[in-house]
């Protein structure tokens, strides 16, 4: 009886230990929890893997991943997989995949992380936002946000909802990050060399930004294979909407750096334009892999050529300021060339210009240019310039005939690709902060009162 008592004690004394050391694993477990987790939803676009190309310090490496079933998703997955196998500082992403008719809901009945990423189909990511907000999810978005002006309405609810949720929704503007464009708006913030922002006229606006794309490129050394359904404006959004939404976000925070923009007061929409992109059936085929047109783009083909509305432009005023943008999309560059953009600041005295062209070997190249040629205005800009070489150490001036060019070492030339973990991290440090500046909500929903309101307009005139 007593050996049976002692027997027993032995066996309650393990269980309690063991009992104490799952606690004490599953509290280091705990503690080894990262405090933001990614929840990608219908990643349809590469954009959302190229969120995933770098790990994050405070993102726990399990992703759970919604979508329906079909290529989109695969593609995202195989991109992530290579980011995970490369040889040079591969990632670690463990991905938890659910697909099913039923993923929206399902992710947000589960809620499994709370930062919910979304790059893909822009017919419903308006819907997406506004749900995921609605929940209580942080929302980093792929541009656009809205596509038309009901998604607008819808998208000032989501952001108004954000707010009351405490939740940050935040989109992905990856331009802020190329390097010349950063420097522009340094240097437009410097009166010793730019002098005052012109206001300029409607048919000499002082800002303006041009940007070339292509439907058949190249990501991460392989040639892109897009959707089919990137072809329908219904599903995509028209030009005007869509790369559009980075120029006009470029002249806002050029032009007004961290100051409130307010679509009620300070916008004046004077003219848009929208005209389509001509695609063969074999141009379609090489760069969506599909032997036909699906059925939703059969109102667009016509004598089997297909139109898409990729292309458009919006003159307007910013604050009293005449500014310019627009898109062109072309189906394949010339070899050796690639996306390109032109971008104008023009001051009282210098203009500030960013130049790609064929001079640029397709790089862009940031240029300081005036037509004061005098010893003291010159010895201004090279005093002026030292705040801006304190930031990014080892830029330097080269004098042009026409002034200045801004000579950029190679290191800051990352590439596209690397910007969208920029962003990620800015976001991220907002999110530790609880908040977003001041200045970012209104000037994004003036950002997307402009590209949409533009397009309700250009169509109007039809």
């Amino acid at each position: 009886m007593r050996k049976e008592l002692l027997t027993i004690a032995l066996m309650s004394a393990m269980a309690l230990n063991q009992g104490c050391n799952s606690e004490k694993e599953e509290a280091k477990d705990e503690a080894q929890k990262k405090p933001l987790s990614l929840i990608v939803v219908e990643p349809g676009h590469f954009h959302a893997a190229l969120v995933q190309k770098s790990m994050y310090a405070d993102v726990d490496s399990v992703v759970h991943v919604y979508a329906s079933e079909g290529p989109d998703v695969k593609a995202y997955l195989d991109k992530v997989e290579k980011y995970n196998t490369r040889p040079e500082d591969p990632t670690s992403w463990k991905e938890e995949v659910y697909t099913g008719p039923d993923f929206l809901e399902k992710m947000l009945s589960e809620k499994k992380g709370n930062v919910v990423v979304l790059a893909g189909n822009n017919q419903k990511k308006t819907d997406y936002i506004k749900k995921s907000v609605d929940a209580g999810l942080n929302v980093l978005a792929d541009k656009p946000m809205a596509i038309d002006a009901a998604g607008f309405e819808k998208l000032k609810e989501a952001f108004a909802s954000a707010e009351k949720n405490k939740v940050l929704l935040y989109d992905i503007m990856t331009e802020r990050y190329e390097i010349t464009n950063a420097l522009q708006r340094e240097l437009a913030s410097l009166p010793a060399i730019f002098g005052e922002l012109q206001k300029g006229t409607p048919e000499n606006p002082a800002v303006m930004k041009e940007s070339v794309h292509h439907y058949f490129k190249y990501i991460s050394g392989e040639p892109l294979v897009r959707p089919t359904w990137f072809f329908d404006v219904a599903q995509q959004g028209e030009g005007m909407v869509d790369v559009t939404t980075h120029l006009v976000d470029l002249v806002q925070w050029s032009c007004f750096p961290n100051a409130v923009v307010d679509y009620q007061k300070d916008v004046k929409l004077l003219g848009t334009k929208r005209t389509a992109t001509q695609l063969t059936p074999s141009q379609f085929k090489l760069v969506t892999k599909s032997d036909k047109y699906p059925d939703f783009l059969s109102k667009d083909v016509k004598d089997s050529t297909l139109s898409v509305y990729s292309n458009g432009e919006i003159n307007y005023t910013l604050k009293g300021v005449h500014a310019k943008v627009s898109v062109l999309w072309n189906f394949q560059a010339p070899e050796g060339t690639g996306d390109t953009h032109y971008s104008i600041m023009k001051g009282s005295k210098a203009n500030l210009i960013v130049r790609q062209g064929k001079d640029q070997k397709f790089k862009p190249v940031l240029y300081i240019e005036t037509t004061d040629k005098s010893k003291a205005y010159e010895d201004a800009v090279a005093a002026a310039f030292k705040s801006v070489q304190d930031k990014f150490p080892g830029i330097e001036l080269k004098k042009i005939a026409a002034g200045w060019e801004v000579t950029i070492p190679a290191k800051y030339d990352t590439g596209h690709e690397s910007h969208f973990a920029q962003v990620a991290n800015k976001y991220m440090e907002f999110l530790k902060a609880g908040k977003l500046p001041e200045w970012e909500v209104p000037n994004m929903i003036t950002k997307y009162w402009i590209t949409t309101s533009a397009l309700k307009q250009a169509k109007e005139k039809k």
